[in-house]
């Protein structure tokens, strides 16, 4: 039997609810086209399974050794879903596979190659690098052709979008024209899901598009220093 929600965790919810139905209004969207990616990074599997419970269904993790010691607790969570939205190296892909039902950040043909090889149903998306910040990870969007027919080669992934990570800003008008430009190359590439947005500014994503908003601050709080 699942624990009973807490108050601080539906307020939550209901205050992220509101600002996605908000955002969707604005941009003329219907509130079904937006997926909540519930980032559950470095909180441990009952927070996860709270937030199932009060209707949450895809959640998001960063890091495959993470997750891997808390997906035993996750078991029999019917309809919900795991992404991986942190980079992948390519020695963890057999792992990545067997834990998750979609990977976000897949940003190379080698990579897509060894998740192919593992002989899994899988859904991924291309992580685009859209900023000139040496830390993020991702493929330049001059590449994505190539890097789409690879992807399409491979009979065990379904290739359903593209994702990007601006530049970190509080001012949402600042990543805005990130999220434009993703959009732009969804169109341009036929990949119309698109994974931007975090906590602070997921309304200007939805604006420019987004169909998957990663949200983990805002519903389940600071996480602790360093993490």
């Amino acid at each position: 039997m699942l624990p009973a929600p807490t108050n601080e965790l539906r307020d939550r919810i209901e205050r992220v609810e509101q600002r996605i139905q908000s955002a969707a209004s604005r941009a003329g969207r219907a509130r079904s086209e937006i997926t909540v990616v519930a980032v559950t990074k470095k909180f441990p599997a009952a927070v996860v399974r709270e937030a199932y419970e009060l209707g949450l269904r895809v959640f998001g993790e960063n890091y495959v050794q993470e997750f891997e010691t808390k997906s035993a607790e996750l078991q029999g969570l019917a309809g919900a879903q795991f992404h991986l939205i942190g980079h992948l190296q390519s020695n963890k892909a057999r792992l990545a596979v067997d834990l998750f039902q979609a990977i976000e950040t897949v940003d190379s043909e080698k990579l897509a190659k060894r998740l192919d090889a593992c002989g899994k149903p899988l859904e991924v998306m291309i992580e685009v690098k859209l900023s000139e910040e040496e830390t993020k990870a991702g493929a330049a969007a001059d590449t994505l052709p190539a890097l789409i027919g690879a992807i399409q080669a491979c009979p065990n992934l379904r290739l359903i979008g593209l994702m990007t990570m601006p530049p970190w800003n509080e001012n949402a008008e600042v990543t805005r024209p990130y999220f434009r430009r993703l959009a732009e190359l969804g169109r341009e590439h036929g990949l119309p899901r698109l994974s931007m947005g975090m906590s602070h500014d997921f309304e200007a994503a939805i604006e420019e598009g987004a169909t998957h908003i990663r949200v983990g601050t805002a519903l389940f709080g600071p996480r602790r220093k360093g993490e």
